[in-house]
Formats: structure tokens, C-alpha cells, sequence
């Protein structure tokens, strides 16, 4: 990187900010650097050559029914501007339709050609999503992955941001505990609640099927929360906005949380209730916000590189939706 930088007239550190697309530097001098590691024939760690590109025009694609005034997809299409607006490239923002989906329709902005890459946010049916890694456009899944690897992907950790959780409720005496999440809708809420059965497997602890609440339907639309007659002491949801939702249904029920049960959510996004802070698991949105940019502009650069999963950690933050277990030993 020395020479690169003498070569440049500019410091090793301007080579090493350039390379991996950070800021604090003008277009045009980023573009010096990067055609100069390329004719020196500079190799990145794993072998390929230096080739970013830089004043990219980035598509985000979002499913409709995500894009929610103040919903966490519209908070990460916002964070997601920003990053890229940063890096000196340009977001340009499409809804897909659940008619568009359901007919397989390419977006218009892959189909005019008027993006050099694309994230796609938020997690449409598989038969979408397969056709848009296929369409020859560099693509990136924010949120969700495909078990067969046809695209990069950045998602946070949610296996073991649910076992966390589970775990923690375990500790606090809970025996009897359930999951609120649709496993079969997004990658994300399969992990969680992979999450929970992993804690539950390896405390020995049995887990019912009357508790496992569905919160959509197999199409990702909002069903009503059909709770048994007999209810575990705590329940994890797959996300705050679930465990929110839950709150008022207990409530509807008779039941304080987390007086009578326990409630744990996850993202760390809701607006709390002032009466029920949630106990959750906060996801690193700008950690994953920053990956998924590194990673279109790095596959709009080399487009031969294997595909790969990156995950982001996150922590747990305890508040007032779940507390100990103090009732008689459970079974």
C-alpha cells in the first residue's frame, strides 16, 4: 500500500480508507487509487483484483407490505440511503407489489436497466427471490438468506439472539414457555425460532405444540393471535412489533405482563409502551446496513467471488416484560 499511496502522492492509511470504500476522500481521488492498485496489479487478501467501483446506482427493492410509515423496513431503507449516499453512491427505491411478486414480474429498475446492483430488503416467496439472483444483476438479500447460497446476504444473529433470550427466561425459573412467529414465512423467524428450541432442548425442557403461536399466514399477512386456554408463564416473539401485539391480547385476556406472564421480543425498535418496557434483543441495523453496501459494491467489482452469509451479533436488553418465576415447580 506504500507504493500505491507514493504512486498516488497520498498515505498508506488514504490507500487502506480507499480499498474498502470508506469515506473522507473526494470521488476522483478514490478513483486515482484504485486505478493505480490495478495496474500495479495489487490482490486483495483472497486473491482478486482490485476493481471497486465507485458513484454506483443501487436499487432497493421492498416488498409493499414491509413499508409501513415507521416500520423497522422503512428505518432500514433510510439507513440504508445514508450509508450508500456516503460511500458516494445513489439508493434508488422500489415497493414490489404483492401483484408484481405473485406474477414474477422483474423490477422495472433491474428491467430498464437502471441500477448497477440491488439489495433486496425484506423477504418475498422463494420463487421471487430465486428469479431475481438469477436475472444478472448483482444482488444482495438484507435480512434474510437462500439456503441454496444464489445471492450474498447480510442478516443479524438471530439463532442465537433467541437462545439468548430463552435462555434467559430459563434462568429466571420459567419452565413452561413458548414461541409467537409463522417459522415458515422468512429465514428470520425459522432462525429465532431455532433459537428458542435450542434452549428448550438443552435444558430438557418439553416443548407444546399448543404453544407455538402463529402470528401471519403462510402468504406474511397478519392473522389474529389465537392463544390457548392454558398459557405457559413467558412467550418469545420473533419480533417487537409480535410482542406488542401479544401484550394486547393478554391484556384482553385478564393478564398483566409481566405480573402474570413474561413477554421478550426481538429487534429493538418498537416504541415501548410506557407501561410495559419489552425486554428484547437488539439487532446491529447499522452494522448491517454497512455490510450489505460493502457487499454490492464488492459484487458489483468482481462478480465471479462465491457467494457468502454474513452475520451481524447483536445483545439482549432486559427491561420490564419478564421477570422470575416464583410459582410452584413446573413440568
Amino acid at each position: 500500500m506504500r507504493d500505491i499511496g507514493k504512486a498516488a502522492g497520498v498515505s498508506a492509511v488514504t490507500v487502506s480508507k480507499a480499498m474498502a470504500g470508506r469515506e473522507g476522500m473526494s470521488d476522483a481521488v478514490r478513483k486515482r487509487i484504485l486505478d493505480i492498485a490495478a495496474e500495479m496489479g495489487y490482490q486483495y487478501p483472497d486473491g482478486s483484483a482490485v476493481r471497486l467501483k465507485t458513484g454506483l446506482d443501487i436499487g432497493i427493492v421492498i416488498p409493499e407490505q414491509y413499508f409501513e410509515p415507521d416500520s423497522y423496513y422503512s428505518m432500514m431503507y433510510r439507513k440504508l440511503v445514508s450509508c450508500l449516499s456516503q460511500m458516494g453512491h445513489f439508493g434508488l427505491l422500489e415497493l414490489l407489489s404483492k401483484e408484481d411478486a405473485a406474477a414474477l414480474r422483474i423490477p422495472r429498475l433491474i428491467d430498464t436497466r437502471h441500477v448497477d446492483g440491488l439489495i433486496l430488503l425484506g423477504q418475498p416467496a422463494k420463487e421471487y427471490y430465486r428469479m431475481i439472483s438469477q436475472a444478472g444483476t448483482p444482488t444482495v438479500f438484507l435480512d434474510f438468506y437462500d439456503e441454496q447460497g444464489s445471492a450474498d446476504s447480510v442478516v443479524g444473529d438471530n439463532t442465537y439472539g433467541c437462545y439468548r433470550l430463552t435462555s434467559h427466561l430459563i434462568k429466571n425459573g420459567h419452565r413452561k414457555i413458548g414461541f409467537v412467529g409463522n417459522m415458515r414465512t422468512t429465514s428470520s423467524i425459522l432462525d429465532r425460532y431455532l433459537g428458542y428450541y435450542r434452549a428448550m432442548i438443552l435444558h430438557d425442557l418439553p416443548i407444546h405444540p399448543e404453544w407455538i403461536i402463529s402470528d401471519r399466514n403462510d402468504e406474511n399477512n397478519w392473522i389474529d393471535l389465537s392463544l390457548p386456554e392454558a398459557l405457559p408463564t413467558a412467550f418469545v416473539c420473533n419480533c417487537d412489533v409480535v410482542a406488542s401485539r401479544l401484550i394486547t391480547a393478554l391484556k384482553a385476556r385478564g393478564l398483566r405482563v409481566p405480573q402474570d406472564i413474561s413477554v421478550t421480543g426481538f429487534d429493538d425498535y418498537l416504541v415501548h409502551p410506557s407501561d410495559v418496557p419489552l425486554s428484547t434483543f437488539r439487532v446491529n441495523t447499522d452494522g448491517m446496513v454497512a455490510l450489505a453496501v460493502k457487499a454490492i459494491t464488492e459484487r458489483c467489482s468482481d462478480s465471479a467471488k462465491p457467494f457468502g452469509r454474513l452475520v451481524v451479533s447483536g445483545q439482549p436488553v432486559y427491561r420490564d416484560s419478564e421477570t422470575l418465576f416464583t410459582g410452584a415447580e413446573q413440568t
